[in-house]
Order: structure tokens, then sequence, then C-alpha cells
């Protein structure tokens, strides 16, 4: 993203619904799929303005990794130096099996070689260790919002599973999420296609108090449901790295 692109999230990140939101129900699935110890070592992928990140320091011991200078500038003011990675090429620089989480919160979309960043979450867990990915859905909903936030793709739950193998992981969850939002998102992408305008997009504001509360609601409360939804403007996968 570029740095206009980060302060608006940063301005907007800690209370919007769609944020706070992905926020909570990530912490619900771990807390679900293996609750984390106080020694535990959590490695934030892509971690931004670092929100994430800083609340999950209440319950383990976390590192987080970026490779864009605004990021890390923000980064440097929430955690201390040998908290924060940087790649060493195209590679993180931890040792094998150093860690018993990663999460990459809407960052795959960003890469050309997914299948490789995921190989390299595989070489940095633990056996046991869980990988929790949220990813954009529906190149339906592709607009000028992923070319600004410099997306390669969107994903479908197919796509999705297929970069986590049967033999190297064990499936704890994978479904769309925003399953309620997906219509209203997909008519606004439509209508800002047909007729462009240079105003602010509705991605980048905050909805009124009881909306956005009733948006974040409905958000985590659905992400909570193991039944298979369709559709979604998002992705959410839960994985365990097998022995």
């Amino acid at each position: 993203m570029n740095a206009e692109e980060y302060r608006n999230l940063e301005q907007v990140e800690r209370t919007h619904w769609y944020y706070a939101g992905k926020r909570e129900m990530v912490c619900s699935w771990i807390d679900l799929a293996r609750p984390p110890q106080a020694d535990d070592l959590l490695l934030d992928c892509g971690a931004g303005t670092g929100i994430f990140a800083k609340e999950m320091e209440a319950s383990c011991r976390v590192l987080v990794l970026d490779d864009h200078e605004e990021a890390l500038r923000i980064l440097r003011t929430r955690f201390r130096a040998d908290q924060i990675l940087s790649l060493a090429g195209d590679r993180v620089p931890l040792a094998d099996g150093s860690l018993e989480y990663v999460t990459a919160l809407d960052v795959l979309e960003h890469v050309p070689d997914d299948a490789a960043v995921v190989n390299g979450f595989h070489r940095l867990l633990k056996p046991g260790g869980l990988a929790v990915i949220t990813v954009p859905a529906s190149m339906a909903l592709w607009s000028d919002w992923d070319v600004t936030l410099h997306h390669y793709r969107r994903y479908d739950r197919r796509q999705l599973r297929a970069l986590f193998p049967d033999e190297k992981w064990e499936l704890v969850h994978v479904n769309y999420t925003n399953v309620v939002v997906y219509p209203v998102v997909w008519l606004l992408r439509k209508w800002r296609r047909w007729f462009p305008s240079p105003h602010s997009r509705a991605e980048d504001r905050e909805p009124a108090r009881w909306v956005n509360t009733l948006l974040k609601r409905t958000f985590v409360g659905l992400a909570r449901v193991r039944m298979p939804f369709p559709f979604g403007v998002s992705l959410l996968l839960v994985a365990r790295r097998r022995g």
C-alpha cells in the first residue's frame, strides 16, 4: 500500500467494523483451535499498523514482519527493535520450527507467489503450530480498491484451500466471511466502475455507530459458523501444521 493508504488505515483500523471484527474473529479462532500460552511465539506477517499484534501481546510473545517503510515506521512506535523483522531476500530470518503461530491477515493477495509464502509458513511453524489466514474473496468484487491496494488476486475457497495440501496441513476451518454485506459491496463496486468518482470510497469511512456495531457483531458471529457459505467478501482459513 502507498503512504496515503497507511494513513487512512491507521485512522480507521481501531474501531471500523471490518478491521475490529477481523481481529476479534481471528483471536476467537486462535483461542478455539490452540489457546495461546505466555511462552508461545506468534509472527504476524504483513503486520501493517501493528494493532492486531499489539493486542496479541496480552496472550503470548509476538514478532512482527513487514517490508514497507511506512508500515515499519509505525511498527517502530509500538514494538521493540528486536520484535520487528524484515525479509532477508525472500526468506523470514527465523529458524525452522521456531513458532507456535503464524498470522497473515490480508497478506497473500499482495504477493506474486502465494504458494511459496505458505511453504515458508510451514517451515517456520512447529508441528501442531497454527496458521491463520484471511484474504479478500471473489474476483467478481475486483475493483479500483484492489488496484489501489496492489492486489494480485482475490480468492475463492478452492484456490485458498489448494495452498494448504493435506500432506502438510490439517485444515481446521475454511469459510467465507462478511457474507451479509456481499450484495451491497458488489453493487457499490459495480456502481463505481460504471460511474467513477474522485470522492472517497465507502471502504474508507466508518459508518454510523449503531451500523458499525451491528456489522461488527454480524461479521464475528457468522465467522464462527461452521456451515459452508457459498460466497462472501473475504475468506478465513485456519490450518495446523502436520508433524
